[in-house]
């Protein structure tokens, strides 16, 4: 690849195959960074906005990818002392100056910055990002790739335990084991819960089972079979019914109706997982339960240190959880609604460009 110039996989219009381009290398301008791409995620959201319906905010032709991670080869300001180090790129990028930030909620920064959503993301050979708030990775980090995935799997997961505050004893229901249901199970577990899955397949409760005390397969189960065996498992374990949190990560309509159900007496559920479906629910159970919903878009970049130590010590696997592809295969996986595993697009443009 010539070394004046950079690829990227573009979204030029809805419902449409993406397009490889070749671009020079942009510079970065004062508070701005320039990234080799190691590797970007593939999440739902990237699906949503190529063929599901969903508008991304910056107009099109737009590059997506949010989960990226990568090594700084050029910086804006030479203080900044951040050339050839690695770094996480936080899928989430507030201001850092305004009410919400100031206030703790800069993941709903009004003027935050989504990367493939605000501004060009990480399907390339190369990114431009501001530098505020990128997460370095520990130096002696390993499977760098992998680490993409903490910039919204990982991080959304562990905002959302976090907020919905698991502690031990709690019962955590994790409904939909995919991307962010897998890493929400295993931070759960982390924090001493009780952890139940329910997904429509068996190969993601298994290959889970390790972090779980029940995986449930709704696909084989009534709505109301999934409720007993949840109720039997906190009798049988002597775990109080009134300490249950809902982790709802699956984005379809049929799970967050499953999620909703489950609310009883003081629970509390987060919802995760998105989706265009609407669904009808009874929302008085909130007042008859004196249960709490909330939803959870993104992580604080001041969480991330945390989760880096995490994956660190163990308690958060990522290698298991992801697969990796050449990222010249991005758009068959587009096509694809169901990956076992996150998939983790490693840039192959050497290759593409021929």
């Amino acid at each position: 690849m010539p070394g004046d110039q950079m690829f990227s996989w573009t979204m030029t219009e809805p419902g449409q195959p993406l397009v490889l381009n070749r671009n020079l290398l942009p510079k970065p301008a004062f508070g701005e960074v320039l990234l080799q791409v190691r590797a970007c995620g593939l999440c739902h959201t990237d699906n949503a906005f190529l063929y599901g319906g969903v508008r991304p905010n910056a107009e099109l032709p737009l590059t997506l990818g949010h989960e990226i991670v990568g090594t700084v080869v050029a910086e804006g300001d030479p203080s900044l002392d951040m050339v050839d180090r690695d770094f996480v790129v936080p899928a989430v990028l507030p201001c850092g100056d305004c009410d919400l930030c100031q206030s703790g909620r800069g993941n709903v920064c009004r003027s935050q910055k989504m990367p493939g959503n605000d501004f060009d993301g990480g399907f390339a050979s190369h990114f431009l990002t501001p530098a505020r708030f990128l997460c370095p990775l520990p130096e002696d980090a390993s499977e760098i790739e992998n680490y993409s995935v903490v910039a919204d799997a990982v991080s959304t997961a562990y905002q959302s335990v976090i907020r919905a505050e698991v502690g031990a004893e709690d019962l955590v229901v994790v409904v939909g084991a995919g991307g962010v249901g897998t890493f929400a199970a295993q931070i759960a577990k982390h924090f001493g819960a009780h952890v139940i899955a329910i997904d429509i397949d068996d190969a993601r409760l298994d290959a889970l089972s390790s972090y779980l005390d029940l995986g449930l397969n709704s696909s084989a189960l009534e709505t109301r079979s999934v409720r007993t065996a949840i109720t039997d498992y906190q009798r049988q374990h002597g775990l109080s019914s009134h300490r249950r949190k809902i982790v709802e990560c699956s984005g379809s309509a049929p799970g967050q109706l499953t999620a909703w159900s489950l609310l009883t007496h003081n629970a509390t559920l987060m919802v995760v997982g998105f989706t265009m479906a609407k669904t009808q629910i009874r929302l008085s159970n909130l007042m008859a339960f004196d249960a709490k919903a909330q939803g959870n878009w993104g992580c604080l970049p001041e969480h991330y240190p945390a989760i880096l130590d995490l994956v660190a010590k163990g308690a958060i696997e990522l290698g298991r959880f992801v697969e990796h592809h050449p990222m010249s295969a991005l758009n068959d996986l587009l096509q694809q609604e169901h990956h076992a595993r996150r998939p983790v697009l490693i840039p192959d443009f050497e290759e593409s460009s021929d």
